[in-house]
């Protein structure tokens, strides 16, 4: 999907073409949503300052549930931009599960903060995107049929298990697929088996994904629980990356998403490289526009300062 912030923001110069591919546009800020769980004057207040940085160029939407718009409205009144050439607040938002009866409702509430917010007057925003749970082929297929052609629907799937029939159902009806990798619920964290084996199955489908869920730090490490283990960020990219232009299979899938130091992986102007495999910047550029999309976070500080730990920022 297209980065929808300013083309105008570039990454610092010292970064490398092939990491900025990677990162450019990368993090939908969650700061709402647990852990942080931060009420909406913060959350608004920390994205606006977000997007006034430096490191905006690593930013793209806002996630908000369709239920709290009206308090976001209250809240972003003062923040939102009101020049009319200047680009709206992308916003993501979080709808009612696929198959419930109403779902109708979250579109039209949608369909009218966008008409609002059309206009400088009201502040410059836009819900472009909606992120919505579904557990079957049916409660999907019925979804999209009532989906409008301006928002781009990305679907959670459940998170373990054989993800190819729900994502079959994907496959050209204008939908993405969204992975929860890590959080409080049962089953979590996955593990690179199960996440290789869905990118691996997205890549053959081309079908986007997006990704959430435990995405604070760019390599794989140990997770807080016993024996746990949590995919980084740089990993989950990288091998969607090589999955789409390098035809990694599964087991090497695995092998990049259980990589935990920063220099398995080279990054340079001519794109990034993995043993022998290798991706070019517009491949990844075309990985990030038309495949892995972007990855939720509750944080935006947590990512940028793990950057900066293992030397990339």
């Amino acid at each position: 999907m297209e980065p929808s912030l300013d083309d105008d923001l570039r990454p610092p110069a010292a970064i490398t073409e092939g990491l900025a591919a990677v990162l450019s546009n990368l993090i939908d800020y969650a700061g709402l949503l647990p852990p942080a769980s931060l009420d909406m004057p913060t959350a608004v207040e920390n994205y606006a300052s977000y997007v006034a940085g430096e490191d905006a160029w690593l930013l793209e939407r806002l996630v908000i549930a369709v239920s709290r718009l009206e308090e976001f409205e209250a809240h972003a009144a003062a923040h939102l931009p009101r020049a009319g050439e200047e680009e709206p607040w992308p916003i993501s938002a979080l709808i009612r599960a696929a198959g419930e009866e109403d779902l109708p409702d979250d579109l039209d509430r949608i369909a009218a903060f966008n008409q609002r917010h059309c206009n400088p007057q009201h502040g410059l925003a836009l819900i472009d995107v909606i992120e919505l749970k579904a557990d079957s082929a049916r409660a999907i297929d019925d979804a999209i049929d009532v989906m409008p052609d301006d928002l781009y629907p990305f679907f959670e799937l459940p998170a373990a298990g054989d993800p190819r029939g729900l994502i079959a159902a994907l496959v050209g009806g204008e939908a993405g697929a969204k992975i929860r990798l890590g959080g409080g619920t049962v089953g979590l964290p996955l593990t690179p088996a199960d996440v290789a084996r869905f990118i691996a199955t997205c890549a053959a489908a081309d079908v986007p994904f997006k990704a959430t869920g435990g995405l604070h730090h760019p390599l794989t490490h140990d997770g807080e629980g016993a024996q746990t283990r949590e995919i980084g960020f740089l990993n989950l990219i990288i091998a969607a990356a090589l999955a789409l232009n390098a035809d990694l299979d599964e087991r090497d899938l695995i092998r990049v998403l259980e990589q935990d130091d920063i220099s398995a992986f080279t990054f340079d102007d001519a794109g990034l490289k993995w043993r022998d495999h290798r991706a070019t910047v517009e491949e990844i550029e075309d990985t990030r526009l038309a495949f892995a999309a972007s990855i939720a976070c509750s944080s935006f500080d947590e990512p940028r300062r793990n950057l900066r730990a293992i030397g990339l920022l």
